[in-house]
């Protein structure tokens, strides 16, 4: 049963990696299977890591990935992979996530010596995840969700316990910033993974660390900059829709969003959010509060 006390959530997961023993952690990289790997080194038990770089991933989150790998001496193996060929991804469809998840883990499974676990954590079952099915068909095991773990816990004990960028924002997919239906472009990807780094040096040089933001491509061609936190700065935010002009995006729509995660799963749903376009943006900015 899930625990709620992080305390308690901690001494269980410790507890369950070591009657694991040996686990390779499919390793993107970001918080949660970093946090997994962290908890399985002072547990004591062997861990492997495997990293997938492929056209869906940005080439800075592979990097980053790795290099910390390398910082906690810990043995990983890299597959390159392309999911775009796979019929439901090339097609755009909503089952793109599940067929990429399963293709992925398939990949993981084939070279891993070990039990295979994912950063999967509690707050993921209450959201929309269809590659979900794929890890439970595959039988891959999910420690921090099984013990309870949330998002918020799991940053509460990577600060207590020492992990590196305790607040670490996501960086999901790249395939989840393009809206269903349309199919991926290798080129078109990477065009979204540079505007995001554009995106992130500019919030990093003005002091906003670790900033939630997703660039997406909205269902009408105009790119949108969905900001998870509100920034009550005009001259932030034009400096933020100048940076991805420069970056060769001709049509910019800036908006704070309450939640990132999932967004083209709740376009129907009503949404509380601040737009900031590009065409007669400057009326729409008197309102904001300068810095």
């Amino acid at each position: 049963m899930p625990l709620h006390d992080e305390t308690s959530a901690w001494d269980s997961l410790i507890g369950r990696l070591r009657e694991v023993g040996p686990v390779t952690v499919a390793f993107s990289g970001g918080i949660d299977s970093r946090f997994l790997a962290h908890a399985g080194l002072l547990a004591g038990v062997s861990v492997e890591l495997v990293h997938v770089r492929g056209p869906h991933v940005a080439p800075e989150e592979s990097e980053y990935a790795l290099a910390w790998a390398a910082s906690m001496g810990l043995p990983w193996k890299l597959l390159r992979l392309d999911p775009l060929h796979l019929p439901e991804v090339a097609a755009g469809s909503k089952a793109r996530c599940y067929e990429c998840k399963r293709f992925l883990f398939e990949q993981i499974l084939s070279v891993a010596t070990a039990p295979v676990c994912d950063g999967s954590n509690a707050s993921d079952a209450r959201q929309f995840r269809p590659g979900r099915r794929a890890l439970l068909e595959l039988g891959i095991r999910s420690p921090l969700a099984e013990v309870g773990l949330t998002k918020d816990m799991i940053r509460a004990l990577a600060r207590k316990t020492g992990l590196a960028r305790p607040e670490q924002q996501a960086r999901a997919c790249l395939l989840t910033r393009l809206p269903y239906g349309l199919a991926p472009d290798a080129r078109l990807l990477a065009r979204l993974a540079a505007g995001e780094r554009a995106v992130e040096e500019a919030l990093q040089a003005a002091g906003h660390e670790e900033f939630p933001f997703r660039l997406r491509l909205g269902d009408r061609g105009c790119h949108e900059l969905h900001l998870g936190r509100e920034i009550h700065s005009s001259r932030m935010l034009c400096m933020l829709e100048e940076v991805l002009l420069a970056e060769g995006f001709s049509r910019i729509a800036v908006r704070c969003v309450s939640q990132l995660s999932g967004y083209f799963d709740r376009m129907d749903d009503e949404q509380k959010t601040q737009s900031f376009l590009a065409e007669g943006r400057a009326g729409m900015l008197e309102s904001a509060q300068d810095d």
